[in-house]
């Protein structure tokens, strides 16, 4: 058995470690843990490792953020799974910071990443694991927010939300969604 997770980001030194791009965190703190490495590949960073007979194929998109659907598209493709196989990571304004939510389905909520992911597979029939940043920010700077660090008083906190959301991941590949959505959803 094998899965795409997608850990969504933007590329570049000036995004690394922002709210935005907490879904290349996670996938890099999986990879750090399973002492595996990324490789640039077509349309994304790459990593894989296995667990419990799982195989768990990590990307990074390289395609920015709102472009997203390309890679996972793609991906999909070249390790031919279907979209139940998929779990997308990603930042949500609508949760308080570190709260994560795992989802079978849904709408975009705004977010540009999934809404392109949307597109490129043509329905929105994916799981997606959202990542709480909070949102403390005033009316029209939800963009500086999203691409802003995490304060220092946070950092604690998102590391520990981070390593939590990592065992979310290994959990969907090896007991599945619904038991995964069980156990998680309310920590």
């Amino acid at each position: 058995m094998k899965y795409l997770i997608a850990g969504l980001g933007n590329i570049g030194p000036e995004y690394e470690h922002t709210r935005h791009n907490i879904g290349f965190d996670i996938v890099d703190y999986l990879a750090k843990e399973r002492d595996t490495t990324f490789n640039s590949k077509r349309y994304a960073d790459y990593a894989s490792f296995s667990w419990k007979g799982r195989h768990f194929h990590l990307i990074k998109p390289t395609t920015y953020m709102n472009r997203s659907g390309n890679a996972v598209r793609y991906w999909l493709q070249e390790l031919k799974l279907t979209p139940d196989r998929l779990l997308v990571l990603m930042d949500d304004i609508a949760l308080p910071t570190g709260k994560l939510r795992l989802r079978p389905s849904g709408s975009d909520g705004g977010h540009n990443g999934l809404r392109d992911i949307d597109r490129a597979l043509g329905h929105n029939k994916y799981a997606r694991l959202r990542f709480g940043v909070g949102n403390d920010f005033p009316k029209g700077a939800q963009a500086h927010y999203v691409l802003s660090r995490w304060p220092e008083e946070e950092e604690a906190l998102v590391q520990e939300r981070i390593k939590l959301a990592a065992e979310v991941v290994v959990h969907f590949g090896t007991i599945g969604l619904e038991r995964t959505m069980n156990q998680y959803n309310n920590r």
